[in-house]
């Protein structure tokens, strides 16, 4: 029913992934497998909706209607079991900026905040750029696949400690975290009266086989100290829309919240990411799920594609988003050098692992959600450039 072999021109577009390549990788001829957004159309009855509103011919100010929040209720009790209460859902321009807000909310200058790295790189500044302190709670890599570090954990943390930020599933190396790993860690800050920020970008996106726990859906308890951060955007391509919801189930740090967010004046949003939300979430569980299936395909070929031709690199197995985390550190190469090496001798775009933090050094995240002609040519490629150095 849904396309997602066609391949989309996308250049000059102001496309960050395909019209910054240039200033990115100092050329334009790389295959992009760098930025968290999709080669795929946004689906049909999304573009339908926002075409519908297009033709009012007046974009004036605008308010969230009951369809915005109840879409998103109804969403995330049928793909995750979670039931989310209208009052809970507060507005934000993006998870991003989410974090950032959660920052100002509940925590000071001076208090220290953890991460776990490697990990989605604006986490460092949404701490960093505030004036809090830094805590890495580095993942520790084992025979099957990555941990949460609970011992590293409490001996990090101290009275500063004001919060944890989670990725949940985890970008990069493409977790999807078990409910008894988030209640292992959800007891140690019950315990240290820590919050748990958790971006939930990614929660749609659990490939089959797997699925996404949401943390505040484990307890009441564990609800009370949770932040979650969930967007259509990555699910459905919208990220240029700049519409997501922060769900806080606490009444205080609601209000805690809401109290920032309307000191920024940042909670109008627009018209059509409003619109977007509504029609992702209302009508969305057909092309996701044909959707996953195709990311599915694309992230198996890749595992094949490597165990067969190109031994040198090791994907992690992924259970969630559509990025490969791969293990290059077979090569020997620095970051700068394996950069070099996928850009200039294999012309693919990707990003360098040490951008995530600590952990991430000798890896390459690769973004496959684009077609499967693209995944291969890119494979190809890389191919090639290693058969000249081996």
């Amino acid at each position: 029913m849904w396309n997602f072999d066609e391949t989309i021109d996308r250049r000059g577009t102001d496309s960050i992934k395909y019209d910054l390549r240039k200033d990115t990788f100092g050329k334009n001829e790389v295959i992009p497998m760098w930025v968290a957004d999709m080669d795929f159309e946004t689906p049909d009855f999304i573009v339908n909706a926002l075409q519908n509103r297009l033709n009012h011919h007046i974009y004036g100010y605008t308010y969230r209607p009951e369809d915005y929040y109840s879409s998103i209720i109804n969403w995330h009790l049928s793909r995750h079991n979670w039931k989310i209460e209208r009052e809970w859902i507060s507005y934000t321009p993006g998870v991003v900026p989410a974090l950032n807000i959660a920052t100002l909310a509940f925590s000071l200058s001076g208090d220290s905040i953890a991460v776990q790295p490697p990990v989605y790189f604006p986490f460092f500044s949404a701490v960093k750029a505030h004036g809090r302190n830094l805590i890495y709670n580095q993942l520790t890599e084992t025979p099957d696949g990555w941990k949460m570090d609970f011992e590293t954990l409490l001996s990090s943390i101290d009275s500063s400690t004001r919060m944890i930020i989670i990725s949940n599933p985890h970008n990069p190396v493409g977790r999807a975290w078990s409910e008894q790993e988030l209640n292992q860690l959800a007891e140690i800050c019950l315990k240290n009266k820590i919050l748990i920020l958790s971006d939930e970008i990614h929660s749609d996106l659990v490939l089959p086989g797997y699925h996404h726990v949401p943390v505040a859906s484990i307890s009441e308890e564990i609800a009370d100290i949770t932040i979650t951060c969930l967007a259509p955007s990555k699910t459905f391509n919208l990220a240029g829309l700049s519409t997501s919801s922060v769900v806080i189930s606490n009444t205080e740090l609601r209000r805690s919240f809401r109290k920032t967010l309307k000191s920024l004046h940042i909670g109008n949003g627009n018209i059509f990411g409003t619109i977007a939300s509504i029609a992702a979430y209302s009508r969305g569980e057909a092309w996701l799920d044909s959707l996953l299936d195709y990311i599915d395909g694309n992230i198996e070929y890749v595992n094949e594609y490597c165990r067969k031709m190109i031994p040198e690199i090791v994907p992690v197995k992924t259970e969630a988003t559509y990025m490969i985390w791969l293990d290059c550190r077979k090569f020997g190469m620095t970051g700068k050098e394996l950069m070099n090496f996928f850009v200039n001798s294999a012309g693919v775009g990707m990003n360098e692992g040490s951008t995530f933090g600590p952990g991430g050094e000798g890896f390459m995240r690769m973004n496959v959600a684009t077609s499967m002609k693209n995944v291969a040519m890119a494979m190809q490629q890389i191919e090639d450039a290693i058969l000249k150095i081996r």
